[in-house]
Parts: C-alpha cells; sequence; structure tokens
C-alpha cells in the first residue's frame, strides 16, 4: 500500500497544473458506456472462473453450487484489496463454510488453479515478446531489477527446502498436522489431473483470459487517444499491466503507473496514458467492492437453509 501512495504521489508530483488539468479533462470526455461494458466483461471471467473451479472440486467428490464458488470469487477480489494474496485464503474459508469442502483441498485447488493462469500470463509474455523483445525487456527491468528477482527466487527456494527437510524429519506434533495439511494440499493441486472435463477445463481458462484482454481492449474504445492503437501496443500494455498487481494491493498506484509508463514508449503522451490507467483501475475496483461487499452479505441469507 505504502509503494502505491508513493507512486501516485510521485506520479502525479511530476506533472505541471496544466497537464493535471488535461488528466482530469480526459477522465470527464471518457466514454463511461464503454467503461461499462469493459466491467462487464470482467465481471463475467469472474462467473466462468467460478464455474471452471467447480470442475476440479467435483473431482475431489464435491458438487458445490455454483453460485456460492461465485460468491467466493467475489470475496476473494475484495479481501486482495486490502490484504495482499489473501484472496485465495478467504476463498477456501468461504467454500469451506458454505459446502463443508475442507479448507486444505479447496486451497489446493486455489493454487493449481493459479498454476494454470500464471502459465497463461507467460503464455501472453512470450507473444509480447516476440512482438517488442528489446523495449520490453529494457522496460521491465527498468522497472524491476532482475538482481533482486534472482535473490527473491533463491530465498523462496531455500524455504522449500527447509520446509520439506522439516516434513520428512520433524517428529513434533505440529510436523503432524502440518503434514497433514500439506496432504490435503497436495490432494487439491492435483485435482486437476483427475478431472474428467479436462478439455472444458482448458477452454473455460482461454475463455477467461480471452475475456480479460477483451476487456482491456474494449476499455480502449473509451478515449479517443486510445482506441487506434495497433496490436502489439496492446498485448503489450495488457501483459504490463497484468504485471502491476503483484507489487501492490489490486494494483494500486502501480497500475496507472505502469500503463502510463508503457504507453509514453509508444508516444502517447503520460497525461493520456495515466487518465485511461486509473479510468480502467478504479471502476473494476469499484465493481469489486460492490460485488465483494453484496457476496459477504448474500452468503448466509442464500445458504440460511443449508446444515
Amino acid at each position: 500500500m505504502g509503494l502505491g501512495i508513493f507512486l501516485i504521489y510521485y506520479s502525479y508530483n511530476k506533472f505541471s497544473a496544466q497537464q493535471l488539468e488535461e488528466i482530469s479533462f480526459y477522465f470527464k470526455k471518457a466514454d463511461y458506456t464503454i467503461v461499462a461494458l469493459s466491467v462487464f466483461l470482467s465481471i463475467l471471467s469472474h462467473l466462468l472462473r467460478a464455474y471452471r473451479w467447480s470442475f476440479m472440486l467435483e473431482s475431489l467428490g464435491y458438487s458445490p453450487k455454483i453460485l456460492n464458488n461465485f460468491m467466493a470469487v467475489n470475496v476473494a477480489y475484495i479481501m486482495n484489496i486490502f490484504i495482499p494474496k489473501s484472496g485465495e485464503v478467504s476463498r477456501a474459508v468461504i467454500i469451506n463454510k458454505y459446502e463443508n469442502i475442507p479448507f486444505d483441498k479447496a486451497f489446493g485447488t486455489i493454487i493449481s488453479e493459479r498454476a494454470i493462469d500464471v502459465l497463461i500470463l507467460f503464455g501472453f509474455t512470450a507473444i509480447a515478446l516476440m512482438l517488442q523483445f528489446d523495449l520490453l525487456y529494457t522496460f521491465l527491468t527498468d522497472i524491476i531489477q532482475p538482481t533482486k528477482l534472482y535473490l527473491a527466487f533463491g530465498l523462496l527456494c531455500l524455504l522449500i527446502i527447509a520446509f520439506f527437510l522439516f516434513l520428512k524429519y520433524s517428529k513434533s506434533s505440529f510436523q503432524q498436522k502440518l503434514k497433514q495439511f500439506y496432504l490435503g494440499i497436495k490432494e487439491g493441486v492435483f485435482s486437476i489431473l483427475k478431472m474428467k472435463k479436462k478439455k472444458a477445463f482448458i477452454l473455460y481458462s482461454f475463455l477467461i483470459w480471452g475475456l480479460y484482454l477483451l476487456s482491456f481492449y474494449t476499455a480502449l474504445h473509451a478515449l479517443e487517444e486510445t482506441a487506434a492503437i495497433s496490436f502489439a501496443v496492446i498485448i503489450i500494455t495488457f501483459v504490463v499491466g497484468s504485471f502491476s498487481f503483484a507489487f501492490t494491493n489490486s494494483g494500486f498506484g502501480t497500475y496507472p503507473f505502469f500503463i502510463a509508463g508503457i504507453l509514453s514508449v509508444f508516444s502517447i503522451p503520460e497525461t493520456i496514458g495515466t487518465a485511461f490507467g486509473w479510468i480502467v483501475w478504479t471502476s473494476n475496483i469499484a465493481s469489486i467492492i460492490f460485488f465483494g461487499g453484496l457476496s459477504l452479505i448474500l452468503l448466509p441469507f442464500y445458504n440460511r437453509n443449508t446444515k
């Protein structure tokens, strides 16, 4: 959150009064009917995500209600705004509470699902690199220092090794509980291999990310200045925007900053890129807060007759 606040301060502090007025002008001239359509496509992707999740849970012997899945996904998104990466945990907690699916197994399916999402994002990244390798590599390495990435990856590997050594050699009661929890997560992760609907899962995975891209493409038409950018720029900007969510709470501050930065590389003024980034981010976050809050309210009522 602190990083997001700093980037907002940094971004707007470098603009002159005239440029700030220009950003405000683009906010006012944006076509919010187009923005609403873009948000609708995002919500549709959440619904498909909830439906896809049922394929994995069914392979473990559970048949959750799709609406419970959908509301759990909505709550996950709203939780990520306030506590980064807490959405996956809250999603498993909710499905455990209202569908009586063990937390560890549900959490395992979410990890597996996220792994598939990362692979698809890497696929988009590969396309973006093929289109503009030098430009995109320079832009990303200027923001993310490779040395720090290697260090973080090395520390993660050490933690994983320490975790498995503890599971293998420790004889404590905590180890027994942790091992049981780990086995449940493992079963959830590998549920993807037991699915009867593997082809449908793959299809829905591509549909979800297709909707993400279509939502972003639609939002570009909210401003005349961003409506005519090329396919290559769309893919590259989409990838950069997707990675920005990893740095702060749901991309707070980073999404507009990254979007403005990458669009400026393609000769689109930072004022336009900043306005566009905030329009997309704010509209989607507003919908997440609305549907996530509504889901938190409706979940106990929808499940009041469920034992």
